[in-house]
């Protein structure tokens, strides 16, 4: 009876290995691990913004509502709440990848504006605030990519026979990822017209302090 039930314990094992068990805990994990570095990159790009504000609100003539949209962005996309159970959330993971697109718009216009502003271009603070932005969004680039790879395999998985029969007795399901749409919207240069003058400085603008 012993060796039976080894055989059969060994039986199912070998069963849940070709039908794609193994591929689900890997791939899950890859998931996981990619979506926290995503999560990470863009903490880190968060963190960096009140300095760039501080830093751009010192140019007097800069164009105050191109600043209150980068304020405005980033509030919007922090105060989302993010846990794990966001990626298996479809419309909760849209809503926190379209904050997050309209505040990489909100920046790169910010961004762009600047080369208007000789001032703003020579100073240090900004130039480093600057770099180290650019850098981070070639960061979340990666990890996003990253994350996108890693959820087609699993998606993949999910759907394949075998592996899909797998799928339904454990209740695994496909996860949310970030959609072409998105990525075209995200590397597209904003447009920016410099034909007017630089609006006046205006004291109201909400989230930034003289």
């Amino acid at each position: 009876m012993c060796k039976l039930f080894i055989l059969l314990i060994s039986v199912f094992v070998l069963t849940l290995s070709g039908c794609g068990y193994n591929t689900f805990q890997n791939t899950d994990e890859q998931i996981k691990a990619s979506w926290a570095e995503v999560l990470n990159q863009y903490q880190r790009r968060a963190d960096l913004i009140p300095n760039l504000v501080s830093t751009v609100k010192g140019e007097t003539k800069f164009e105050q509502d191109t600043l209150i949209k980068v304020v405005e962005a980033r509030a919007k996309a922090t105060s989302i709440q993010v846990n794990s159970e966001l990626i298996n959330d479809p419309a909760a993971f849209a809503k926190f990848q379209q904050a997050q697109s309209q505040l990489s718009g909100a920046l790169s216009r910010l961004l762009v504006v600047s080369e208007n502003y000789p001032n703003l271009k020579a100073n240090q603070a900004f130039r480093d605030l600057q770099a180290q932005l650019e850098g981070t969004e070639n960061r979340i680039t990666v990890a996003r990519n990253r994350y996108i790879k890693a959820v087609q395999e699993y998606n993949v998985t999910v759907r394949s026979f075998p592996s899909n029969l797998t799928a339904m007795v454990f209740g695994y399901k496909e996860k949310a990822n970030f959609t072409v749409e998105n990525e075209k919207e995200i590397t597209k240069p904003p447009s920016v017209n410099f034909d007017s003058a630089p609006a006046a400085n205006q004291s109201s603008t909400p989230g930034i302090t003289k």
